[in-house]
This record gives structure tokens, sequence and C-alpha cells, in this order.
């Protein structure tokens, strides 16, 4: 399983706490990300969506 860069788990934690979506819903987490440039999310949720959705639940990456 890849481990997420510290730079991902950031923008992932930064795109939580716009409070603007249900972290499970990729795809709008997707399109924040996008909208707050966040490219590297961007990308890593198209290829890592699995490894995404066990940081969601555990914390781990």
């Amino acid at each position: 399983m890849p481990v997420l860069s510290d730079t991902v788990k950031k923008q992932i934690l930064a795109v939580r706490d716009t409070g603007r979506t249900n972290m499970f819903d990729v795809n709008m987490v997707q399109r924040i990300a996008y909208d707050m440039e966040f490219y590297e999310l961007v990308t890593y949720l198209e290829e890592h969506r699995r490894e995404y959705a066990h940081f969601m639940l555990t914390g781990e990456g």
C-alpha cells in the first residue's frame, strides 16, 4: 500500500477543515481539492481511492 506523502495528508486535512463535504464523497473532495489548487491530492485520488478510504477510516497512511 503506497504511503501518503506529508503534502497529500496536509491537503486532505485542509479539505476536511473546510467542512464543505462528507469526506467519503470522493468526487466532491476531488473538486474542492482542485478549487484549492491541491493538484497532488487530485492526482492521488485518481490513482489511490482505496488507500484514501483506508486513511479516512483509520488515520493510517
